[in-house]
């Protein structure tokens, strides 16, 4: 008889632990909002799957969209120079998560996947790992469910370090080549653009990172879709011309009355595993390894992570699961971990000047451009490149 594994949460680590764990076990998503209904709620967040997330996409089979715009370059620019246009090494895709995760939800029902629809509480927890030899919590920003200790070495704020103000606009023309743009005001915020394929069509995300109370964090009050569109094209306006350049006011809209959003992030890094009565329990996504979004790294990190749970699970596939399980995950996860938090810890602060001095280089070096992209791809090379100064 195949383990039962019950995973709650749809969400990026959820679902790709969904597909990458129904062949070989008994898996039931759990999920407190049907396809449809995520659909039509507002945007989750930003998103972009770097090439090694989609490569393991691939591999375990997960739905593929075609045409979500090909993100090959990240654009980077200080105050309002632009330094430099550097080179990924393959393509990444952005698709908004409310079309992705429904797409999924679909696509697993349709194998024969379990889906249970139900809003898992804290005091449940415990009758519900009963009916499974693992319990895998991927509840995301709303977890976890369970108290999961804290790694006060990689956890080292009590507070959110900045503001996110999302929205999904149509009419602003793509920065050229097609990319991720990423503006720099040091001590106010940073300001990104990204290319991005919603059920509505082509869009252009535009996400600030505001440092609390400073210039960026103006959207205070801002509660309908009409208030945040001219609320952000003021500060286009006022903040980023060069992207206001590329606006076409009669088009400037945000592409559904859904898709904006504003939330603020406390990064907190948990062990992942805990024994509850007799169940072994797992964190992956969000609910264990929360960090700020200023990186892109969120979707990234919960996707190495659920197939580095997912190659703990095949390698004690016909033992007992216990916590010795959780300790071979939490090995096989945390040096990864350690260098995405602290890396994107420290964008969060003033940048290092031998950073400063790196990207003023690649204004005039295309290898150096590229290899601060890669940054985003290969996480490790900037952790590489801000704490060991090696590039």
């Amino acid at each position: 008889m195949n383990k039962r594994i019950g995973i709650i949460g749809s969400g990026t680590a959820g679902l790709q632990l969904a597909y990458s764990l129904k062949n070989d076990f008994d898996v039931t998503l759990l999920h407190y909002e049907e396809a449809d209904d995520i659909r039509r709620e507002k945007i989750r967040s930003t998103q972009v799957h770097f090439r090694p997330t989609r490569d393991r996409e691939h591999r375990f089979h997960m739905p593929e969209t075609d045409a979500a715009p090909s993100i090959k370059t990240i654009h980077f620019n200080m105050g309002q120079q632009k330094l430099f246009v550097g080179r990924l090494t393959g393509a990444a895709t952005s698709v908004d998560q409310r079309m992705a995760y429904s797409n999924a939800m679909d696509d697993l029902a349709e194998q024969g996947v379990s889906l249970r629809k139900a809003r898992v509480s804290r005091n449940e927890i415990k009758d519900l790992a009963e009916s499974y030899d693992l319990l895998i919590d991927a509840t995301g920003k709303s977890g976890p469910l369970l108290p999961f200790p804290v790694e006060a070495g990689l956890t080292p704020f009590d507070a959110p370090q900045r503001k996110c103000i999302v929205g999904y606009f149509t009419g602003v023309a793509p920065v050229e080549p097609v990319g991720i743009s990423i503006t720099v005001l040091p001590g106010v915020g940073e300001m990104f653009e990204i290319p991005a394929l919603t059920e509505q069509g082509a869009v252009t995300i535009l996400f600030i990172e505001a440092l609390p109370e400073g210039m960026l964090d103006a959207f205070k009050g801002v509660r309908s879709a009409q208030e945040f569109e001219e609320r952000m094209k003021s500060m286009l306006q006022e903040n980023f011309p060069a992207i206001y350049g590329r606006v076409d006011p009669d088009h400037f809209a945000l592409v559904d009355e859904a898709a904006f959003l504003q939330t603020a992030i406390t990064p907190v890094i948990r062990r992942p595993y805990l024994m509850l009565n007799g169940t072994l329990v797992l964190g992956c996504g969000d609910s264990v390894f929360l960090a700020d979004p200023i990186t892109g790294q969120g979707c990234n990190t919960a996707s190495y992570c659920a197939e580095q749970l997912y190659e703990s699970l095949m390698a004690h596939k016909e033992s007992p699961w216990d916590e010795e399980v959780g300790i071979d995950y939490w090995k096989r996860t945390r040096p990864y971990l350690a260098a995405v938090t602290e890396w994107t810890n420290a964008m969060t602060g003033p940048m290092p000047e031998h950073i400063v001095q790196m990207l003023m280089q690649a204004a005039t070096d295309q290898q150096i451009a590229d290899k601060v992209a890669h940054w985003f791809e290969k996480p490790s090379k900037a952790h590489e490149a801000f704490f060991q100064q090696t590039y």
